[in-house]
């Protein structure tokens, strides 16, 4: 396993990260918090030492399970966390105030939540689950998080940016009050790399890129008739017409990279790595499977040019979230 400075924090975290959201036993079915706790202490045996997680991800389930495999671990893992918003929109909605979606009093109180499930005194990167830019120059957030750093309940502060929408967190990112974005950034959604990235990277800002794999969808394993169980997550993300074109794209992906094809994860989280802006990737990996082969990937490097030209041809502009 390889690391890379957080940022300011002059954290080494792996490059590999744990995303976390899949563990939470709600949105994602057909694991077992068995196999979660397997997949979590195989990929920190391997080197991993970030884990993302959040409040909302089976309403603290996830962060407990975290936890537990945190304090067996008997070395320093780094844990994110995330500040569910108040009135549960998903992704944030403009017009609507700060106020109403992540008061003071309401980022204290959630992320003391967070540090009961946790089972710890202090969440190293606490975050806002959702951001809108109209936020920017609030003082609800900015005193709280104010707050939360000199009591040390929390090293760290980010965002987690809105779906397909890096530009909105480019304003928080100026203020010099962020330490960490998280952001959907992979194959088909290649659009932070045209103004977040560079800034980042101007600031000294970490990158936690989230969804590498687009929801499995770059995994190579969705076709016109999978099926998910019912109240799945992916069930409505590939609903409709969604998994044949994710198919399509898929196929004219690996007739492009031609004998690599057969690794297109391995391939997806590469390019991610790829990036110098980029800090940590954070796939799901709830088997042991999973985790053996995303860890691995740190030690393989950067893609070579050539395959980092082809990719770029593969950037699909749309919202599978809407």
């Amino acid at each position: 396993m390889r690391y890379r400075k957080l940022g300011r924090t002059n954290w080494d975290v792996s490059e590999i990260g744990y995303g976390a959201w899949g563990i939470g036993g709600t949105q994602w079915r057909g694991g077992s918090d068995y196999d979660a706790l397997a997949a979590l202490r195989q990929a920190i045996d391997l080197g991993l030492n970030f884990i993302d997680t959040a409040l909302a991800y089976g309403d603290g389930h996830s962060e407990a399970l975290v936890g537990q495999v945190v304090r067996e671990a008997g070395k320093k893992i780094y844990i994110a966390s995330k500040i569910p918003p108040m009135n549960r929109l998903w992704p944030a909605r403009r017009g609507i105030g700060i106020e109403q979606v992540f008061p003071s009093r309401y980022i204290l109180e959630s992320t003391e939540r967070s540090l009961k499930n946790l089972g710890r005194e202090q969440i190293d990167l606490q975050q806002l689950h959702v951001w809108n830019p109209e936020w920017a120059d609030s003082e609800e957030w900015r005193r709280a998080v104010e707050d939360l750093k000199q009591s040390g309940k929390i090293r760290a502060f980010g965002v987690s940016i809105n779906d397909h929408d890096p530009d909105s967190a480019l304003g928080i990112v100026e203020t010099g009050l962020v330490d960490a974005v998280q952001v959907i950034y992979n194959i088909f959604d290649q659009s932070a790399e045209r103004s977040l990235f560079p800034l980042c990277l101007e600031r000294k800002i970490g990158v936690l890129a989230r969804v590498p794999l687009d929801e499995g969808g770059l995994a190579g394993t969705i076709c016109a008739d999978t099926e998910f169980e019912p109240g799945d997550f992916r069930a409505f993300y590939f609903y409709g017409d969604r998994k044949r074109q994710v198919e399509e794209r898929v196929r004219a992906l690996q007739r492009d990279l031609g004998g690599v094809a057969a690794n297109l994860p391995t391939i997806a989280l590469r390019f991610c790595l790829s990036h110098p802006a980029v800090t940590t990737v954070i796939p799901g990996m709830r088997t042991l499977r999973h985790a053996a082969a995303n860890c691995a990937v740190s030690e393989m490097g950067e893609l070579d040019a050539e395959t980092i030209r082809k990719l770029r041809t593969h950037a699909w502009v749309r919202n599978f979230y809407s």
